[in-house]
């Protein structure tokens, strides 16, 4: 896909999700979950935060889920802050939701073309290598 075509994706993308699990969040402020969590909080996006050594903590004042199963409800996009090689296990975590996400974001340096494959053969729409905290101001304008 050209970077054209893929621009639209991404900005069509950013304008239509409300809802976004953080899988991989961290209360750490210099670790870039943290960063990019905050970031689309101010910008009107919910972020649900997942990390199971987290679960029942907060960051940014909201509370940390264990797994996607339990945050009990629709999710439009889940964003991806893991190594390339848990992509897999969290794309199946993904598929297993009812309602189905609309979108996979693996975040920048993160590629997994088998797991990408497998979200789009169900419908998904898949970012890989990109960050919304740059997307965001580069596509959108703030």
């Amino acid at each position: 896909m050209n970077e054209i075509g893929e621009d639209q994706i991404i900005h069509h993308v950013l304008s239509t999700v409300k809802t976004i699990a953080l899988v991989g969040a961290s209360p750490k402020p210099e670790r870039p979950s943290y960063g990019v969590m905050g970031f689309l909080l101010g910008r009107g996006y919910e972020v649900i935060p997942v990390n199971p050594g987290l679960a029942g903590k907060t960051i940014h004042d909201r509370t940390v889920y264990g797994s996607l199963a339990d945050i009990g409800r629709p999710l439009d996009m889940i964003d991806i802050f893991r190594a390339s090689d848990f992509v897999g296990g969290v794309v199946d975590e993904a598929l297993a939701l009812e309602p189905l996400p609309k979108v996979i974001w693996m975040q920048l340096g993160i590629i997994n073309d088998a797991a990408a494959a497998k979200a789009r053969a169900q419908g998904m729409t898949v970012i890989m290598d990109r960050c919304p905290a740059i997307e965001i101001p580069r596509l959108l304008g703030h």
